[in-house]
């Protein structure tokens, strides 16, 4: 018998599945080119649906359901919300786009990007192995379709061939991991794994040798070295729109199963987990800044820092646990929480501006593309040079106040080492910001090659004002987001 808290627990994902099958038959009844209703209806559940996990993150609560299977606290309602607002902001800068190529004759656009959106829910809230893998596979399935939805491409269907080949291979490292972790523990469950592992009578090699699978599937998922290479062919051979639906709001899922499996499930192997996140975050910082140098296509560029950002991000990952201590685990993850956040926030922005250049029969995406922006447009070179900025860790953009959050994560640990790895990471940053402001500056100062005709609706243009915005008002006043990302941890951290 399922309890009424069961169900409690999943009230998100309930209406995001039903409202996802509703939208997939309402569609058969739109007429319209560029799906108007679809797209309105698709909108209304999303909001719905990320004010539901809003309510349920300022409740505070944490609470179990379907026999521990599922979790429902603060930190997942936050990632959740957030991803649903990603999704969002995707689908309304990806609109008129898709409707310019032909990807709008039915509505697999909105309804694939909702049954994603449920995969990452799903990933969020999972408490147990198979219930995450279940996620990952709805997400990725989802993701796979979306990459080849423009069929008569064949840079798009050749980005999905590789991306589908290179996800199942990353899929059997994870599932062979888990299962090994299953071996070893006796559980599927979370929870009881971590207690298993506590006990210490479970052999060493063992459950390391499962901890390297499930790290590596985790890597691939967040596109870190030497799982990367993927990432520059599927965001410069997917459509921009479905490139942003890939690169934004599933890196918070993929945050949130590292915290799931490696915080919740493996925090007493933390010293072996925590050498593997290092080498996969030095790898990342040096070939994405580096890789990056050298590329001309812009999307292609944008690939090889989402390496090096994601670099960043499992940086935080390195402080939680010193010497077996938990004391500084709150700021360590929640700054690797307040990262991957405003990464999303900056890459939405950023990708809806290449969107907005381009028009039918011509991709914006070479650097040269931009140049000459700001004199005919001077409001959308501005965004777009704010969120390079931003990647670059300039101030006041809120990306400076997020890497240095993690920074000073490092430094506090006390430890030579960290500290190290904390000037590596500057000095990588001061390499990254080399091709950042060689676009603004592009955008800036060089000659137009081309006449830049930009046509926006409405809401395109006051939500693409409101994102790039937001990346410059974070930056200036970061202290209630990091201070909702603290607590969402320090929950869970919490015995």
């Amino acid at each position: 018998m399922i309890d009424k808290l069961s169900w409690i627990s999943v009230y998100p994902e309930i209406v995001l599945l039903v409202m996802a099958c509703v939208v997939l038959l309402v569609d058969l009844g739109v007429k319209s080119a560029r799906r108007t209703a679809t797209y309105a209806l698709t909108l209304l559940t999303l909001g719905l649906v990320a004010l539901l996990s809003a309510l349920y993150a300022d409740a505070g609560l944490t609470f179990y359901g379907f026999g521990n299977m599922v979790v429902n606290d603060s930190m997942g309602n936050w990632l959740k919300c957030f991803a649903t607002i990603a999704v969002m902001v995707t689908l309304v800068y990806g609109r008129p786009y898709a409707a310019d190529r032909d990807m709008l004759r039915g509505g697999e656009m909105f309804t694939l990007s909702m049954f994603s959106l449920l995969g990452m829910f799903i990933m969020i809230s999972g408490n147990n192995f198979l219930v995450i893998y279940m996620g990952l596979e709805l997400l990725t399935l989802s993701s796979y379709a979306l990459v080849a939805l423009r069929r008569d491409n064949a840079v798009a269907t050749e980005a999905a061939m590789k991306y589908f080949v290179l996800g199942a291979l990353a899929s059997g490292f994870l599932l062979y991991g888990m299962s090994m972790m299953y071996g070893a523990t006796g559980s599927l469950d979370i929870n009881e794994v971590a207690r298993a592992i506590a006990t210490g009578q479970i052999k060493h090699q063992v459950l390391v040798f499962g901890l390297v699978f499930v790290v590596a599937g985790l890597a691939f998922k967040l596109g870190v070295v030497p799982f990367h290479m993927w990432i520059p062919d599927v965001y410069q051979g997917a459509p921009t729109a479905i490139t942003l639906m890939i690169g934004g709001a599933p890196k918070l899922a993929a945050f949130a199963i590292i915290i799931r499996l490696l915080v919740e499930g493996m925090l007493p192997l933390a010293i072996d987990w925590q050498q593997m996140l290092m080498i996969l975050a030095v790898g990342s910082l040096l070939v994405g800044n580096l890789a990056a140098i050298a590329q001309t296509n812009l999307k292609r560029m944008l690939a090889f820092s989402t390496i090096s950002q994601m670099g960043f991000v499992l940086l935080g990952f390195m402080s939680g646990v010193i010497n077996g201590n938990t004391i500084s685990s709150a700021d360590a993850y929640g700054s690797s929480m307040f990262y991957v956040l405003t990464y999303v926030l900056t890459t939405l922005a950023s990708f809806g501006v290449i969107m907005l250049l381009a028009r039918d029969g011509f991709e914006s995406e070479e650097i040269s593309d931009f140049a000459g922006l700001n004199q005919h447009s001077p409001l959308y070179a501005a965004v777009m040079a704010v969120c390079l900025l931003s990647l670059a860790g300039i101030p006041p953009m809120v990306g400076f106040y997020a890497k240095l959050s993690v920074l000073q994560a490092l430094i506090a640990s006390g430890q030579a080492f960290h500290i190290g790895l904390a000037v590596f990471a500057v000095l990588m940053s001061l390499v990254g910001a080399f091709y950042y402001l060689r676009v603004v500056k592009v955008m800036y100062f060089d000659e137009p090659t081309r006449q830049h005709q930009i046509s926006l609706s409405t809401d395109v243009r006051v939500v693409l004002s409101v994102n790039g915005a937001l990346v410059l008002i974070l930056g200036i006043l970061p202290g209630g987001l990091m201070a909702l990302c603290g607590r969402a941890i320090a929950q869970i951290m919490a015995p």
